[in-house]
């Protein structure tokens, strides 16, 4: 597989952070429904244990166990005192992917890629979007992709308040312009974008609302702080029914002897046209893929 020849990834709902540093929450995530567990060594873990927690967080990918979740490591930034260590032992470990915080430019991708030159050839490079220099970088540091291990982004909007002093409001009104040029720039470059963290996880109203935003600006799912975020997560960026059964209406129509060569017809009173159908296409596979993970979490 090169890097620009990967298989269609699974939903990618739902993101959690983990300490790496805390044994127990590693034990727990490979029960938990997410979709994606993120070991951290970075934000979640303090200074004297960034070493303890690179090398448990080492083991428990070398353990296994996590089924069908996908598994990354996000790193300390390579410019601190962990950085280059972090880097070189996630290269060698079976890790599905690395998250790299603070990447500003195509430049820091060019030398990621070089890094992980002796990686497992299915590891993925996954940057976090939380600067001000990445965002004013959005559609070249996408278009990495077509050559590199690159494969997703997620965004850090904290780091990104902290660095612009703009305040943090449950809108995120200071951030909507970023957001939506994130999601477009890795849209043309086939790249997942998840979006950031909601602080909020006592209040999973507060969480379900910043989610449904999500949506709306077109993310494929969201990272987590907390379990409990998971379960309001995955509903919010799984088709609903009344979207599959749009959809398959949608297939079924345009399957019919009548339609056939058509590039318009109408569904339900509605003109629809062909780009419509392969959105119903990808949202009946999507959904098909979230059955067969709720299947496959009860056996």
């Amino acid at each position: 597989m090169t890097p620009i020849d990967r298989p269609r990834p699974a939903p990618r709902r739902s993101a959690l952070y983990l300490p790496a540093s805390n044994a127990k929450a590693l034990a727990k995530a490979r029960t938990l429904p997410c979709d994606v567990v993120i070991l951290d060594l970075e934000d979640a873990v303090a200074p004297e244990a960034k070493e303890e927690a690179r090398a448990a967080a080492i083991a428990a990918i070398a353990e296994g166990g996590f089924g069908r979740r996908e598994v990354a490591i996000r790193v300390n930034g390579l410019d601190t005192e962990w950085g280059a260590a972090d880097l070189e032992a996630v290269a060698a470990s079976k890790a599905d992917a690395i998250l790299v915080p603070k990447v500003n430019s195509p430049q820091d991708i060019d030398r990621l890629q070089a890094a992980l030159a002796g990686a497992h050839e299915a590891m993925q490079l996954w940057a976090m979007i939380e600067t001000c220099a990445s965002v004013f970088a959005l559609e070249p540091i996408a278009a990495k992709a077509r050559s590199t291990r690159l494969s997703l982004w997620i965004m850090g909007l904290n780091d990104l308040a902290k660095e612009m002093r703009a305040q943090s409001v449950p809108e995120r009104t200071p951030f909507l312009p970023f957001l939506s040029m994130a999601v477009a720039a890795a849209r043309a470059h086939d790249v997942t974008v998840l979006d950031g963290v909601c602080n909020e996880f006592r209040d999973l109203a507060v969480f379900e609302a910043e989610a449904r935003q999500g949506l709306l600006f077109g993310f494929d799912g969201k990272s987590l702080i907390h379990p409990a975020q998971i379960d309001p997560c995955n509903t919010v960026f799984s088709p609903s029914a009344v979207d599959v059964e749009w959809a398959n209406a949608v297939i079924a129509a345009f399957a019919l002897p009548e339609n056939q060569g058509k590039g318009a017809i109408k569904v339900d009173g509605k003109m629809t046209e062909l780009l419509h159908l392969e959105q119903a296409r990808q949202l009946v596979a999507v959904s098909e893929q979230i059955l067969r993970q709720a299947q496959d979490d009860r056996a």
